[in-house]
């Protein structure tokens, strides 16, 4: 970095992707991706074509044939495993604009600029709640309140 632009864009990007990116990504996938058959991390087989070996076992077993398609249970738990963890709030969660202890700084200029930065966020968060309660607007209300 050579300018104090290009470290504001830097850290702009780093607090993008480990707040908003990070919960839009992570924190709804699991209800659905946790759930194997909604989303396969791999299918070891081609669909068969008439007239195969894989076919006729398809006709015959497709329970067998789908269990041999796709991933293994190992590999599933893995998966899975790894999708709760990404979608998991911690109980000690510390959200963007809040700090769990006041003995980060004692120099009053940044303390000044992260309370106005967690009061914008609380502004944005404030305008955000208005938008959703707001009946015109379609699909606002998240998948828990579906209307």
């Amino acid at each position: 970095m050579q300018t104090r632009q290009e470290l504001i864009d830097s850290c702009t990007i780093i607090i993008w992707i480990a707040s908003a990116l990070h919960a839009a990504v992570n924190f709804g996938q699991y209800p659905y991706a946790g759930y194997l058959p909604n989303r396969p991390t791999l299918s070891r087989r081609f669909m068969p074509e008439p007239g195969t070996p894989e076919y006729e076992e398809l006709k015959t077993n497709p329970d067998k044939a789908y269990l041999e398609t796709i991933t293994p249970q190992l590999q599933t738990l893995l998966g899975i495993s790894l999708i709760e963890i990404l979608s998991r709030h911690a109980s000690d969660e510390i959200y963007l604009g809040q700090r769990d202890s006041s003995e980060w700084t004692k120099d009053q200029e940044p303390i000044a600029a992260f309370e106005r930065f967690g009061k914008k966020l609380s502004e944005i968060e404030d305008q955000i709640i208005q938008m959703n309660g707001d009946k015109k607007w379609k699909n606002r209300s998240g998948p828990v309140k579906v209307p």
